[in-house]
């Protein structure tokens, strides 16, 4: 059934949902933001008329040449900034945010583009790296970013979105994900005895999934004024997917051969993620379309809603471990309350 919703709509022509008037005077902020997809994104958000793009990176030098790139393409100099943040690094997270939240006045669109795909066990921070940047440095630079995130709706009543990217794959790791049930979660995912290192994308997915879930319903538009949406790009060609084996890359190599969308084509979808409102507050967001059928039974059940709060509640005590008070306070987020400090 994955496969097959992947495969029916990866042909489909997707609309571009930002323009001028979308756009005129925003600022948006994408991690990853110098290839792929998130460079896509920042040169659509740049031609239309975009006040500030920001692109989070962790080799400024290739920042800077897609920064020329996206000046050269579309003649608007002065637009486009380039910030240092490295996912596999806390430090590095904690110090983006805070620079962040402190230098830049407004932020309409936030983007956490960044993402591995490995087939080989290596640990980052202590955990298996897969797990620690596609989840938890990911869900970490969320949290840190909800209060200013709700100060912007407060100061300009602009209603900021931060998008997260997830997968359907995710769907296909039901069984290793039992696998780590019942227990702590990131615990479990941290044996390399259990890990399929196969199905490690999809499996750090479904946890990502799960995580912004439970983020989104801690944090409802109504009380914080941020939209928390999950786009899933589809199979796109980039980068993704470099560092496996050789294996792994001729796999990879013809299926985005036979069947990937361009990464302008999948940029498209983030688009929709940051225009999509309200209505997509903690739903999945694919082709375009809130999806939010296309979403297994087992994963919004009273057995799925247990899961997420499980994991929640593991990444949480990480978190809070890291940097305390930071999961705390997004109890305290309100458009009727004063601006959270940054810590």
């Amino acid at each position: 059934m994955v496969i097959h919703r992947l495969l029916s709509e990866q042909y489909r022509t997707l609309p571009v949902l930002i323009n001028e008037s979308t756009s005129l005077g925003k600022t948006y902020i994408i991690t990853g933001g110098n290839s792929g997809l998130g460079l896509e994104t920042a040169r659509h958000l740049v031609k239309a008329s975009a006040a500030t793009v920001i692109l989070a990176v962790r080799n400024l030098t290739a920042g800077q040449k897609a920064k020329d790139e996206i000046e050269k393409l579309t003649g608007r100099t002065g637009v486009v900034q380039v910030r240092h943040l490295d996912m596999s690094s806390y430090a590095s997270v904690q110090s983006f945010a805070q620079k962040i939240s402190a230098e830049v006045d407004r932020i309409d669109g936030f983007v956490c583009n960044v993402g591995v795909m490995l087939d080989a066990w290596s640990t980052t921070e202590g955990f298996e790296t897969s797990i620690f940047v596609n989840v938890i440095s990911t869900v970490f630079l969320g949290v840190l970013m909800m209060p200013k995130l709700s100060a912007c709706d407060r100061k300009f009543g602009s209603r900021p979105t931060i998008v997260f990217i997830v997968s359907i794959l995710g769907y296909i790791a039901k069984g290793e994900m039992d696998k780590s049930r019942p227990g702590p979660v990131f615990e479990l995912l941290n044996d390399e005895k259990l890990a399929n290192m196969g199905q490690r994308y999809a499996m750090s997915k479904l946890i990502e999934e799960a995580a912004v879930r439970q983020l989104a319903a801690l944090c409802p538009v109504e009380r914080t004024g941020v939209v928390v949406a999950m786009v899933a790009p589809g199979l796109c060609a980039t980068g993704l997917g470099h560092q496996g084996r050789t294996f792994t890359k001729i796999v990879q190599g013809t299926l985005k051969a036979l069947m990937a969308r361009t990464a302008e084509e999948g940029s498209r979808t983030y688009l929709h993620g940051l225009v999509v409102g309200a209505e997509g507050h903690g739903k999945l967001l694919s082709g375009c379309k809130i999806k939010e059928n296309w979403v297994p039974d087992w994963l919004l059940n009273e057995e799925g809603l247990k899961l997420q709060k499980d994991i929640w509640k593991d990444l949480a005590a990480e978190l809070e471990r890291v940097q305390p008070g930071c999961i705390s306070q997004l109890a305290s987020l309100s458009i009727l309350s004063s601006p959270a400090p940054v810590i």
